[in-house]
């Protein structure tokens, strides 16, 4: 249920930019954005996921590439013992390997940002699909991308389209992402959320911004002080 704002320039001299939120379980235990894989990735830093190793988001600054994954409902009942974590899905897309054409894993939709382009790709289990984002501001979260069904792209989307230009780059962001707060997090519309009333134990964790371009990625992190609840952050 995570969300992932993609900011893609018309200039292909401008940065990409991303704001992504993510909603977990918080007795999932994870490590704050770091190098946590020096000898399989070396130079790639992330945030990962302690129990399986991967990463939920992760980027190469110096390839300039980031990938961040968003679970995503499944067409099809599969025995859960017989799929592999969805964090490493994201390790290889920053390594630029290509996904197989049914990866053993739940549903997702990736995320991936370089400077020659951003693409979400859409596992549901049975079929999967690369949509190329165009110029402009694109929303994502368990559905498609920018899909008209889903109550928080519906409400906000507009929202981020911001000229850009604030010092930190991604301080108008922020400021967006704390307007949508006032919503309460169990809102259908609420980004900062909190799931549990529609059967998932998941709720808003932390926020990451990337900015992506020729010269290569940057990516700031901050964690909210209380799962599903807004507090002004400070990424770094």
């Amino acid at each position: 249920m995570c969300t992932v704002i993609v900011h893609v320039p018309a200039d292909p001299e401008t940065p990409t930019r991303l704001l992504a939120v993510r909603d977990e379980d918080p007795h999932r235990a994870w490590d704050r954005l770091g190098q946590w894989w020096p000898v399989e990735h070396p130079g790639v830093v992330g945030v990962r996921d302690a129990r399986a190793g991967g990463a939920w988001l992760a980027a190469d600054p110096a390839r300039g590439r980031v990938a961040v994954i968003l679970n995503r409902a499944e067409l099809t009942d599969v025995d859960p013992s017989s799929l592999g974590s969805r964090g490493h899905v994201v390790l290889a897309a920053v390594a630029g390997d290509a996904l197989p054409a049914a990866p053993r894993v739940h549903g997702f939709n990736l995320v991936e940002v370089a400077a020659d382009g951003t693409r979400v790709t859409m596992w549901d289990g049975e079929r999967l699909r690369t949509q190329h984002l165009a110029p402009g501001v694109h929303m994502i979260a368990h559905d498609d991308v920018d899909d008209p069904a889903t109550a928080r792209i519906v409400a906000w989307r507009d929202a981020f389209d911001i000229p850009g230009g604030a010092d930190p780059w991604w301080r108008d962001w922020l400021d967006t992402l704390e307007r949508t707060a006032v919503l309460d997090p169990t809102d259908e519309r609420a980004i900062i959320r909190d799931n549990r009333p529609y059967g998932y134990p998941t709720q808003s964790l932390l926020v990451c911004a990337a900015s992506v371009d020729a010269s290569g990625a940057e990516v700031v992190y901050g964690e909210l002080d209380r799962p599903g609840e807004w507090n002004r952050l400070d990424l770094h």
